[in-house]
């Protein structure tokens, strides 16, 4: 029988490798330059932001997806340097950072799948990573110690690692997940199909072809990182990545994909959470529950417009049961609906029922509810079967500060 669970972080999927330096580039002097390895190779899609100004590893990134039909071997993720609004230049150094890393572990260099993280519009050290692909190599191997390596390396303003596994039960065989993720402000991920950062890598040991891997992940990125905000940015970065090396022998087929398939948006969902928790100044973690909607779009639409508003995420951090600023929200949303038809619940407690306060509305158990590091607001629209939940988080003071001397 197959099944997906969590598992303890000793599980990793066979067939990567995984290490990290500093190389220089962050001004703290912290590890800034990851690296993993797929020595048999890999199978891989990538979902890529939908900003129309996008960073050099981005274009570069998608080039050699496509060049490869999908193969990677190395994953080559610097911190410190977006390498965004370079110009032709960041795409030249881009391209050096690949070839040197192909030369270093014996691929061509469209098989090495480039990530940057960090400031935009600073002119990009392609030397430093160069120079520090030597001592990287080193530091490779496939312990926990050496994926957790990797998963400091690619941080910037996050104040923790966001990692994730689990493990998919097959026969007696076990295929092995694990996520590595980095994001704690600029995050609004607005990801599609090939065509401060939000930066996912999913490593399995399952044996898929690219397309396989591409029609599991867009439905998985769809419900977990597509729908979270810390503050409404969609970065010019954002990636997701999902490299399988084929190591555990099982393949992807009709008896194995409904529970790899689980195991997946087990692994992106917590990977998501963790990013919202650990956002810029975050003091409260809101997960809007849209229901009674027509479709899923309208549904996100709506969670998107509440979670975007400034008067509602400043209520949020102050535990402001304001709950006329998610009603306004709400109406400018563009979806249509029937406010007589509405209810809203801040947690279990009743604000809002068909066009005016709920009789059993008690301010002060509403403020309790939101003084709680996460809670529920659930809406329901009263037209329709259709839902979504969208994890968002309230904005304080010290996210204005983080942001505010972010560059100096």
């Amino acid at each position: 029988m197959e099944t997906a669970s969590e598992k303890q972080p000793q599980s990793l999927p066979k067939g990567f490798q995984w290490g990290a330096v500093k190389a220089g580039i962050k001004a703290s002097g912290n590890l800034d330059l990851a690296i993993a390895v797929a020595p048999g190779s890999a199978t891989a899609a990538a979902m890529f932001t939908r900003n129309q100004v996008v960073a050099a590893p981005v274009t570069v990134g998608r080039r050699h997806i496509a060049s490869t039909g999908g193969r990677v071997k190395v994953v080559l993720v610097n911190a410190g340097n977006a390498n965004c609004a370079t110009g032709q230049p960041g795409i030249d150094a881009c391209l050096q950072t690949c070839v040197a890393a192909a030369e270093t572990f014996h691929c061509i260099f469209d098989e090495v799948f480039p990530s940057s993280t960090g400031i935009i519009g600073v002119p990009f050290p392609a030397e430093k990573i160069v120079d520090a692909l030597p001592e990287i190599s080193k530091t490779l191997g496939d312990t926990p110690d050496h994926a957790n390596l990797f998963s400091r390396a690619i941080l910037t303003t996050d104040t923790r690692m966001k990692t994730a596994r689990a493990v998919v039960q097959i026969d007696g065989s076990e295929i092995t997940l694990f996520g590595a993720a980095k994001g704690a402000g600029m995050i609004h991920p607005q990801l599609g199909p090939p065509h401060a950062t939000m930066l996912v890598y999913l490593f399995t040991d399952a044996v898929a072809t690219s397309e396989q891997l591409q029609s599991v992940l867009s439905p998985a990125v769809e419900r977990s990182f597509n729908s979270i905000s810390i503050d409404g940015d969609t970065s010019t970065n954002d990636t997701v990545l999902l490299l399988a090396s084929g190591a555990s022998g099982i393949k992807l087929n009709e008896r194995s994909q409904e529970a790899f398939t689980n195991a997946l948006n087990l692994v992106c969902k917590s990977l998501a959470h963790q990013i919202v928790d650990d956002g810029e100044g975050v003091g409260h973690v809101v997960t809007l529950h849209i229901t009674g909607a027509r479709t899923p779009a309208e549904a996100k639409q709506i969670a998107k417009s509440i979670a975007h508003s400034p008067l509602c995420k400043t209520a949020w951090s102050s535990a402001d049961p304001n709950w006329g600023r998610l009603l306004a929200a709400a109406g400018y949303s563009g979806v249509e609906f029937d406010p007589g038809k509405l209810t809203v619940h801040i947690g279990p407690q009743p604000v809002f029922e068909f066009g005016v306060r709920s009789p059993l509305f008690n301010e002060a158990t509403a403020h309790a509810i939101m003084k709680q590091r996460e809670y529920t607001i659930t809406l329901n629209l009263g037209q329709g079967d259709a839902e979504c939940q969208f994890v968002t988080c309230d904005l304080t003071e010290e996210y204005v500060r983080i942001n505010a001397d972010y560059s100096t």
